[in-house]
Formats: C-alpha cells, sequence, structure tokens
C-alpha cells in the first residue's frame, strides 16, 4: 500500500475548488399599491407589464401566463433576453420568471404579492442574478447594487400606481 493518501474521485481537490463559481447574487424589495390583489398581479405577466413598462413589448413563444410558458424582449440596446415562467399561481398572487439575458446573465425573478392588512396589495419582487461571463461581472454588480435597485422598485411602483390610475379611470 502506498504511503501517499488519494482523494476519492468525488471529493474535490483544491484546482477544482479554484474554478468553483461564486453564488448567485440576490437583492429584495417590496411596495404598496392601493389597489386589490386581483387588479395589481396581472400587471406582473408578460403581457400585464406592457401597461406599464416603456418599450416593454414580449414575444411570446409558446403559452400565455401558465408556468411553462415562454418569451422573449429585448433592451434599449436591443440586447435579447429569454423568460420562462417557471411557477404561475394567481390565486396566491405568486408567479416566477427564470431568465437567460444572452451573452450577459442568468436569473430568476420572483413576483409575490400579498393582501395588505390596512388594504390594497404588498408587492415584493427579487431578482436573483449570476453573470455568465467575466465581462457581465459589473453589470450584475450595478442591477443589484442596494441604491440601484431601490431605484428600480421605486420606478415600478410609480408606474405600476399610474397604470392602475388610468385603468380605474377607463
Amino acid at each position: 500500500m502506498s504511503p501517499t493518501r488519494r482523494a476519492p474521485p468525488d471529493e474535490p481537490t483544491p484546482s477544482m475548488s479554484a474554478i468553483m463559481p461564486p453564488a448567485p447574487r440576490t437583492q429584495m424589495r417590496s411596495f404598496h399599491l392601493d389597489a386589490p390583489r386581483e387588479r395589481v398581479f396581472p400587471l406582473f405577466t408578460a403581457r400585464g407589464e406592457r401597461e406599464w413598462a416603456p418599450g416593454w413589448d414580449p414575444l411570446m413563444l409558446s403559452g400565455a401566463e401558465e408556468r411553462g410558458s415562454a418569451f422573449q424582449t429585448r433592451n434599449h440596446q436591443g440586447h435579447t433576453t429569454t423568460w420562462i415562467v417557471i411557477d404561475y399561481r394567481p390565486s396566491e398572487g405568486r408567479a416566477s420568471y427564470a431568465r437567460l439575458a444572452h451573452g450577459s446573465n442568468i436569473g430568476l425573478v420572483d413576483v409575490v404579492c400579498t393582501e395588505s392588512t390596512q388594504g390594497g396589495t404588498d408587492v415584493s419582487v427579487a431578482y436573483t442574478l449570476t453573470p455568465l461571463e467575466q465581462q457581465a461581472e459589473a453589470f450584475v454588480d450595478e442591477f443589484l447594487d442596494p441604491r440601484q435597485y431601490q431605484r428600480m422598485i421605486d420606478e415600478w411602483k410609480a408606474a405600476t400606481s399610474a397604470a392602475l390610475t388610468r385603468a380605474a379611470a377607463s
């Protein structure tokens, strides 16, 4: 028997540990809307987001809102993101999406709409992102920076609130 101990085949070696990717990064914030959940929740579907997000024009690849539906969007720079609905429970106010921002990052978006005890709806939005290449690290860092993320959620609150007001007026 050799005096040198060898690691079992499934035990990581130092060189394998050095190439382990970083953990996904998450940011979550919440906001309140003065409308019932049945009016708020549809705003967070592929088609519903058209009501409040400028330039949001999803290309439906399959389905609509249900689990397994898929769609693509393009940002202002023309980059494509492919989305798949991985959870859709309108009766519970829950929708989750897996997303691939081609050439940049992958991640999850979780939206939970709960009825507030003071009336209206509390909306929680969590993004979990992983950069796909080193150049995308800066984008993910900036997107998930707490101040930047809070600004985005504040914009979502203002835009969804305005959309609810417009819908109530018509």
